[in-house]
């Protein structure tokens, strides 16, 4: 199976990673797992726990990592761009904290999804 070329900027990437993350239950367990992750990421950095740092990567990623798998059944796009991805799972959840995710999904040709299921 060929792979894909690799996207070269950020500016690029992000539509893609919105698009990647098509379906609302995917998008909710990113930003449900994106700020627990944060909580236990600062608690880990306060307390100097290593417990709670691993914590922090799997509340982070397993959940995000699992919905890929079986609800948008594509592969995590952290696998292959690490940092771009770590930067868009911020960048998505503060969208959806300003209210300006609906239109960044629009934007990149994901029209008529809500945020979240309901």
């Amino acid at each position: 199976m060929a792979q894909t070329p690799r996207i070269q900027t950020y500016r690029e990437f992000w539509p893609y990673y919105l698009r990647e993350h098509a379906h609302p239950e995917t998008r909710l367990w990113h930003i449900v797992g994106t700020g627990t992750a944060s909580v236990l990421f600062v608690a880990a950095i306060v307390s100097f726990s290593y417990e709670l740092l691993l914590g922090a990567l799997a509340t982070g990623y397993g959940p995000a990592w699992i919905a890929h798998l079986k609800i948008e059944k594509n592969r995590p796009a952290t696998w292959r761009y690490p940092i771009w991805s770590l930067l868009s799972d911020f960048r998505m959840a503060g969208a959806w904290l300003t209210g300006a995710l609906e239109h960044e999904l629009r934007e990149a040709g994901i029209p008529g999804e809500e945020t979240f299921p309901g």
